[in-house]
């Protein structure tokens, strides 16, 4: 079921009457646990519809999200009722060993059994053959996502940063939240579950910024993420070798502002969705290729991951607390974790690999200059940082969109040629690639005003407004559907 597909507005709009209709029910008795009577309702009625959305994908895969959300549940409870600290880290271990084992299995067997086939090609000089009985079905959709939300709320109440919950119900909901299910954000058990006990609301102001923040992610998608991987990136990344250095260099450029366009995008209409339903998220981006320095952009660039991984990995690993060498084994090897969180390949892992050692050597700049660790001013001007940084962060992208190493090597030896002609970049699609360049540098005060005023539209207004954004988006969309890249991880 796409985010931008008929079936999901019909979908989201039987969610929306659904669960607004059922928190106007009231409790018959004034106490506590009336109120709780009156909630259950509301909240069996989500859970069904997001583990619904989730059976729309692939049906069989629902006793995986059930099981791994039940168990976590249960284990919670017991590892906050525990007091020995020998049992509560051997109950964390299980739920880690589970967690991961599960992930593992569904996302990784396939490349595991693969290399290993290759690794055995190799010493004996014959030709890889791998049985396709030994493949497991696709991963799951959203498992990386679901996965972490799920093992994250565990270590926090191992922690003692977070009580364990008392109810069952919420906890399954917040597994399976059906906006952020399949490709997030990333949202911590703090920041959803308590906005789930909570009687839900819906200001105008806030439904206005909601159908703002779904209308500009629809635009992000359609007009600017599709156009540009179809009549650029797609066939720039298909066959470099047929295109000019321009014309590659282009569609490298086409790709960073695709993916972040289609990322954004989606949790703009992830964000939105949620806020309709009266649960706000926290900001999953924030202008990233405005960055100075890498470590700035990963401040800024899909934040829910960026903040897990730094406080669920970096940190346990040692963070920045012991010697420098210490501090860049750890961010090597978050990242090149980080790398294969997003799939099972090695171009993943080199893209991870880069990004690491961008952050070390980041690291070792602001230490060497004497500059706090981590903070966006450099030896550098910041225009310059700014481009050096972007194009940084450019040459990963080509190793992270490639479907091989070979095909990386190869985008990069056209654009070494120099070549200038550009026959095959149309007007419209440089317009297009500049015009998303420059909207992304646009002050983010101008999108906070622009968000404000339509708020404060009348409601005729808006829904003028969002019907030219339809209009537009019909225009623009293609034949070709264009799934979501986050889809995939």
């Amino acid at each position: 079921m796409n985010f931008i597909s008929i079936e999901y507005a019909v979908f989201f709009a039987v969610a929306f009457v659904g669960w607004w209709g059922l928190s106007t029910l009231k409790p018959s008795f004034a106490t506590a646990s009336g109120r709780l009577l009156a909630s259950w309702p509301r909240i069996i009625f989500l859970l069904v519809m997001s583990y619904g959305f989730y059976a729309a994908w692939n049906w069989r895969y629902l006793p995986l999200i059930f099981g791994s959300s039940t168990v976590d549940f249960f284990l919670a409870r017991i590892i906050a009722n525990e007091a020995r600290p020998s049992r509560r880290k051997a109950l964390l271990t299980i739920t880690v060993i589970l967690n991961l084992g599960f992930l593992g299995f569904f996302k990784y067997w396939n490349f595991g059994v693969e290399n290993v086939e290759l690794l055995r090609a190799w010493i004996t000089g014959t030709t890889p053959q791998t049985s396709d009985a030994l493949r497991v079905l696709l991963p799951p959709v959203g498992i990386s996502f679901f996965t972490f939300e799920s093992m994250s709320y565990v270590i926090d109440v191992y922690r003692g940063d977070l009580p364990a919950h008392r109810s069952y119900l919420r906890y399954l909901l917040f597994v399976s939240f059906f906006p952020h299910l399949v490709a997030g954000p990333i949202v911590r058990p703090r920041d959803l579950l308590p906005q789930l006990e909570a009687v839900p609301s819906l200001p105008s102001r806030v439904g206005a910024e909601a159908m703002f923040l779904i209308a500009t992610g629809l635009l992000k998608k359609v007009v600017f993420a599709d156009q540009l991987a179809i009549h650029l990136v797609d066939r720039v990344f298909e066959r470099p070798e047929n295109y000019s250095a321009v014309e590659v260099l282009a569609g490298v450029y086409g790709y960073a502002v695709q993916i972040y366009c289609d990322f954004s995008g989606y949790s703009d209409i992830a964000i939105g969705s949620a806020l309709l339903l009266g649960v706000r998220f926290p900001p999953n981006f924030d202008a990233p290729y405005t960055s100075s320095n890498l470590a700035e952009f990963w401040r800024r660039w899909h934040i829910s991951l960026s903040t897990w991984l730094r406080d669920y990995l970096y940190i346990p690993l040692g963070g920045n607390r012991g010697s420098n060498l210490a501090t860049y084994r750890n961010l090597m090897l978050t990242m090149l974790l980080g790398g294969l969180w997003h799939g099972a390949s090695w171009t993943f892992v080199f893209w991870g690999f880069l990004h690491g050692l961008g952050l070390a050597v980041t690291r070792a700049v602001e230490r060497a200059s004497g500059k706090g660790a981590g903070k966006p001013k450099g030896l550098l001007p910041k225009p310059i940082g700014v481009v050096l940084t972007f194009h940084y962060v450019c040459l990963a992208w080509i190793f992270f969109r490639a479907p091989s190493f070979d095909i990386g090597v190869r985008v990069l030896r056209q654009i070494s040629t120099g070549t200038t002609f550009h026959p095959n970049l149309p007007p419209i699609v440089a317009l297009l690639l500049a015009f998303g360049i420059a909207v992304h540098h646009t002050p983010r005060v101008i999108y906070d005003r622009l968000r404000a005023a339509f708020a404060a539209m009348p409601a005729a207004a808006q829904g003028a407004m969002l019907f030219l954004v339809a209009v537009v988006l019909h225009e623009a969309a293609s034949v070709k559907a264009v799934p979501f890249v986050y889809f995939q991880f």
